[in-house]
């Protein structure tokens, strides 16, 4: 049986953290003169306040978590927030159609960064803080978020921290929940900070700054400008922010480690050389590609433009400084490639990540051994530590679940009308959270004209990647097994 009290509360205080953000949107508004988008925060900022405050009035003293509760917990406080989330779009109208209303709202709390907008700049400032602020509940894990307010000793704290976190994650942090907890958001806030220190130093107006760091942070790639980070025409914010970028799809306890120790050796591990080699390797691909094929005449500007574009699709970020569109096929492929396996597990980052597929070609390259070596022992090593063959077996299988998933939601999208470039590069942006994907849904495009079905299926896959796919699978088992 599922315990719906103490499943309402924890959804509760997630709509609290939503609630929170759009009171500082409406102080955003006030700053500015009480923009138009005013009355539609305040409006969504009562109601979702109401129905996050609404549980405690009549569920009294500590409530019991079981597995299945847990799980639960998480599905439904990501998707009550997408919810709620919508509505100060919705009420604000405009571009905002229900169900690009819902579109944009997922797309924000995943930390996607696609955006049905043709004006973005169209909207008033206290609109965009609020999606850039859904980008940061987001990035940080809604659930991170309530764990915040759980005291040390909660039952449910392990739990949910075990549950929130993928198994891959977990593996750069040796301590209890509550430090978890605390590692993460302290390395997401110090990114944070330092990130729009860096833009406003230099040359980002404040406003923009603010927005730009919360996404980069997020990993997410709402920007406040039509044009993303090409807008600002300047060479030093684009190299701050692809520092950033980069800095923020590694694994937050490698981060944290390093300045508890006030050494980079915590970075010499197998999966970060992997990590900076594969961005090296696919920079240089695309840069090759274009000055060949792409029109380029510059090599400087080629490096620039390849590898922004390369960290802002493995980081899953999505920001632009370049039109992608008009790209070579061979420049195309590698960002597929690099929207598939994306950053480190430990990140806010989407994908595949690359733990998981240096896990993967080691795992094919002790087979290929075994094979020639039948007798040999032979096991799988990752930084120097010995991986079970059932952490090994996990791997693969999820690698295997997450390229079904991709391959039924072409389909689907295929169905519904739209071309094969579009159908296949937005499935894998969606499920893995890049946002931007080729041709028309390109960097420098959006998912306005894509059909009303197409935008749903994309944003389900933008769930499905997000919590990596087996908390959405569990949760759907439990409740038709229930309803049998």
């Amino acid at each position: 049986m599922m315990n719906i009290k103490a499943i309402s509360v924890n959804v509760g205080k997630a709509l609290l953290v939503s609630a929170l953000f759009m009171f500082l949107s409406m102080a955003v508004s006030v700053i500015y003169g009480r923009d138009e988008a005013f009355g539609p925060l305040l409006i969504s900022f009562i109601i979702t306040l109401i129905f996050g405050a609404f549980p405690f009035i009549f569920v009294r003293g500590r409530q019991s978590l079981s597995l299945k509760d847990g799980f639960l917990t998480i599905v439904f406080s990501w998707i009550l927030s997408f919810v709620f989330g919508m509505l100060p779009y919705v009420l604000y109208g405009g571009e905002f159609t229900l169900i690009n209303a819902w579109f944009e709202s997922v797309s924000g709390y995943t930390t996607t960064g696609s955006t049905i907008l043709n004006d973005i700049e169209a909207l008033p400032k206290s609109l965009l803080f609020w999606r850039s602020s859904t980008h940061y509940i987001g990035g940080l894990g809604v659930v991170v978020f309530l764990l915040l307010v759980m005291p040390d000793a909660s039952p449910y704290r392990l739990k949910l921290t075990n549950m929130e976190m993928s198994t891959l994650s977990k593996e750069g942090y040796r301590y209890k929940s509550s430090k978890v907890v605390r590692i993460i958001t302290v390395v997401y806030a110090s990114l944070t900070l330092a990130t729009f220190l860096a833009l406003w130093v230099a040359g980002m107006p404040l406003f923009d700054a603010v927005n730009h760091a919360f996404s980069i942070a997020a990993t997410g790639g709402f920007s406040t400008r039509n044009l993303s980070v090409g807008a600002f025409g300047s060479d030093a914010i684009n190299l701050v922010v692809l520092f950033f970028m980069a800095l923020c799809a590694m694994h937050f306890g490698l981060i944290y480690a390093v300045f508890a120790t006030r050494s980079l050796k915590p970075f010499k591990n197998t999966v970060t050389k992997y990590y900076f080699g594969s961005i090296a390797v696919m920079t240089l691909i695309i840069m090759f590609s274009l000055m060949r094929d792409g029109g380029y005449e510059s090599w400087g500007r080629a490096l620039m433009d390849s590898s922004f574009t390369v960290v802002s699709y493995m980081s899953t970020a999505g920001f632009a400084i370049c039109d992608n569109a008009l790209w070579p096929w061979l420049a195309g492929i590698v960002l597929i490639f690099a929207s598939i396996q994306c950053g480190c597990a430990g990140s806010t980052t989407g994908g595949i990540k690359v733990d998981r597929l240096l896990i993967a070609f080691k795992a094919v390259s002790n087979e290929v051994k075994h094979r020639l070596h039948p007798s040999a022992v032979s096991q799988t090593h990752l930084s120097g530590q010995h991986l079970a063959d059932s952490a090994v077996s996990a791997v693969l299988m999820y690698i295997v679940v997450y390229l079904i998933v991709v391959f039924i939601s072409v389909i689907a999208v295929m169905l519904c009308g739209c071309e094969a470039t579009e159908a296949v590069s937005g499935v894998i942006a969606s499920v893995g959270s890049v946002g931007p994907g080729l041709g028309e849904v390109g960097c420098m495009d959006n998912y306005s004209s894509q059909p009303a079905m197409a935008k749903f299926i994309y944003a389900f896959d933008m769930f499905l990647g997000r919590v990596e796919i087996y908390p959405v699978l569990v949760a759907i088992s439990m409740i038709f097994r229930r309803h049998r």
